[in-house]
């Protein structure tokens, strides 16, 4: 299948939607508003809408009650989920409320343990989980790259095509070993054999 883009309220951060036949574009309440002023036609609009203000007007709609156990971002998810789609590009989940921003990084934890691959874009950065497994970046990468664990422990870490390099290592969640690694201008991978990492890349200013 191809990418399910999920729109919500926060900052829409850096690229756009260029969704492809295949693809399909969920909006999570307010994104409905970022959605309609750029232009942005989503397939599904889901939420309590007590951020947009109003029901939008649209044919395919899914109302929820404000007093729930999911965030409107994670019903959009599940909605993703449910469709069969396995990679998931999230726009509008960071910036504003902090507590959003973290409810979003735990969504990607969840994608990540379901197989799924995913990446939140905020201004200027964009933000991975992986889970027992391991991503690789292009050499045309600019800018720095931090890797923390969201695991009590994550073994078998290994960064490699970076700066600061690291073979079979062990990171935990209370030492951030891994912040302000930088790109190189070559080919670069993070893997983790048994655990769940947290990675963030960031343009220098």
């Amino acid at each position: 299948m191809g990418i399910c883009y999920i729109i919500g309220a926060g900052d829409f951060g850096s690229g756009t939607v260029a969704a492809s036949e295949g693809d399909y574009i969920i909006a999570g309440d307010g994104g409905y508003r970022l959605c309609k002023e750029r232009g942005i036609q989503p397939d599904l609009v889901v939420g309590d809408f007590d951020s947009l203000g109003y029901r939008p007007d649209h044919p395919n709609v899914r109302s929820f009650r404000p007093e729930k156990d999911f965030t409107d971002m994670h019903i959009a998810v599940k909605e993703g989920m449910a469709l069969g789609y396995k990679h998931f590009v999230i726009f509008g989940g960071t910036g504003g409320r902090l507590s959003h921003t973290m409810a979003n990084i735990q969504l990607l934890a969840e994608l990540a343990s379901e197989g799924c691959e995913a990446v939140l874009m905020g201004t200027n950065s964009r933000i991975f989980v992986i889970h027992n497994s391991k991503i690789s970046f292009e050499k045309e990468e600019e800018g720095y790259i931090s890797v923390f664990s969201l695991s009590d422990r994550s073994e078998g870490v290994s960064l490699r095509g970076l700066k600061y390099l690291l073979e079979d290592a062990v990171l935990t969640n209370v030492f951030p070993l891994g912040a302000s690694n930088e790109f190189l201008g070559e080919v670069s991978e993070i893997e983790v054999r048994d655990g769940t990492l947290l990675i963030i890349t960031e343009k220098k200013f």
